[in-house]
């Protein structure tokens, strides 16, 4: 008989590969989650350094908050005609590559493309782990049980990064908030790599509709 970590799931993964994919999916997920509000104890040292005013400041959150639910749909499309893994990896590298961008940042245009090409990062990445998780877990108890620990994530980040942006900001400065989004997004990167199933050829045909 085969051993319970080779066994295969629905998906043609076996367990401990279902596993690290939750896993995986679930971290992508709390980072997008996480800055949402990782800046907001650090607006006042941002607007303070960047020149900033207070009817502008504002637009720091808004940049990803608007550039990340406005391009949602489109993320969930891209997953489904461009391939999942694919759409994701391509999602966590917009999403490293612009938090270093605003860590550098010396300027409110420099940091305001910065937040929303990262909005734009988390439109990819939101949608596809979730396609990820319904293609690769059964539906019923293991799906509903990996989207219970998904959802969670995702709830928690948005509690984690009040609290971590705080202590970033007092131990190392405004610039941490981004940094650690690097650190955060890169091995994830990396991971999907190795942990996600290659994406199979382009159906053709399919086309997005703008």
């Amino acid at each position: 008989m085969p051993s319970r970590e080779t066994s295969s799931g629905p998906g043609g993964l076996g367990r401990s590969r279902e596993t690290a994919m939750l896993a995986l999916l679930s971290f992508a997920m709390l980072i997008v989650s996480l800055d949402q509000y990782i800046v907001v104890v650090a607006l006042p040292d941002i607007a303070r350094d960047l020149g900033y005013s207070a009817q502008t400041l504002q637009s720091v959150i808004s940049a990803y908050a608007v550039a990340s639910a406005g391009f949602l749909l489109f993320g969930g499309r891209a997953a489904d005609l461009l391939g999942r893994r694919r759409v994701l990896a391509t999602g966590l590298a917009l999403y490293a590559g612009a938090a270093l961008v605003g860590g550098l940042a010396t300027g409110p245009g420099m940091l305001l493309a910065a937040r929303a090409i990262q909005g734009l990062g988390g439109a990819l990445v939101f949608p596809t782990t979730l396609a990820l998780i319904n293609t690769a877990f059964a539906e019923g108890r293991a799906r509903n049980r990996a989207l219970g620990i998904w959802g969670g994530s995702g709830a928690a980040g948005l509690v984690i990064g009040v609290l971590l942006g705080g202590i970033l900001t007092q131990a190392f400065g405004w610039e941490a908030v981004f940094f650690v989004n690097v650190a955060l997004a890169g091995p994830a990167l990396v991971l999907a790599f190795v942990v996600i199933p290659r994406d199979g050829e382009r159906e053709r045909g399919r086309k997005f509709d703008l």
